[in-house]
């Protein structure tokens, strides 16, 4: 399955469309970790850069974080960190960050995960929508057998990243592309489901008839609370004390 970047390819346009759409924002939704932030640093160590530089790059993103700097353009911000970089070593590096975070203790949330697979049975199409970017989100989406991916696009010359990206997938941008590949599939909003754990997750939550709001932020909660969404707790049930 190769997955489509920035939500302009499907590769099952030719398919039958699907009963429902179920979309799932990945960083600390489905998976527990910032994916662009784990990987960074992953990738520069991988490549033998001093730890000072990461430490460096992150600091700089909390300061604009900090300073209120909005999140699209602290996406591109970051994303300049990856200028120059070989794209085809990126995705090789991407692999292997994959699989040093499962072995670690576990990537996925596995609540959601388990939700996902409802869906798969259900037959549903699972789509993966991040600001991240493919280096990271492909070996995600073959995991969980994801048929699609809408993530930000990055800007390539002759094999080789740019530190430049296009619309970042962010916010608003999210539902904007679930409600173009819902129009594309012929498959109706009240249909779908979304998953997501941030406030700038909220508009994709509202695209859909059945928005699940994955652990606790504020804002997300008032909205479930408001208007009767779905809540999916990231915390384990006790186990039960057998007499």
């Amino acid at each position: 399955m190769p997955p489509a970047p920035g939500g302009e390819k499907d590769p099952h346009s030719m398919h039958p469309a699907p009963r429902a759409i179920a979309f799932f924002d990945v960083d600390e939704t489905l998976i527990k970790v910032k994916s662009l932030i784990r990987f960074l640093a992953f990738h520069w160590a991988r490549t033998g850069q001093d730890p000072s530089r990461f430490a460096a790059a992150r600091a700089a993103h909390l300061r604009r974080q900090a300073a209120g700097t909005p999140r699209t353009e602290l996406n591109r911000a970051f994303f300049r960190n990856f200028q120059g970089a070989d794209a085809a070593r990126l995705a090789d590096a991407g692999r292997a960050w994959f699989d040093s975070e499962t072995r670690r203790d576990g990537l996925f949330h596995q609540p959601v995960l388990d939700a996902l697979h409802v869906h798969r049975r259900a037959g549903d199409l699972i789509v993966l929508v991040s600001g991240s970017f493919l280096p990271c989100l492909a070996p995600v989406a073959e995991a969980v057998h994801a048929d699609a991916v809408l993530c930000t696009d990055v800007e390539e010359r002759d094999g080789v990243l740019t530190g430049e990206i296009g619309i970042p997938v962010i916010g608003p941008r999210k539902a904007v592309l679930a409600r173009r590949m819902m129009r594309a599939r012929g498959v109706a909003p009240g249909a779908c489901a979304a998953y997501g754990d941030h406030d700038t997750d909220a508009e994709l939550l509202r695209a859909v008839g059945r928005p699940v709001v994955v652990g606790d932020n504020p804002l997300l909660g008032a909205l479930a609370r408001r208007h009767g969404w779905e809540r999916l707790s990231l915390v384990a049930p006790p186990t039960p004390v057998v007499p």
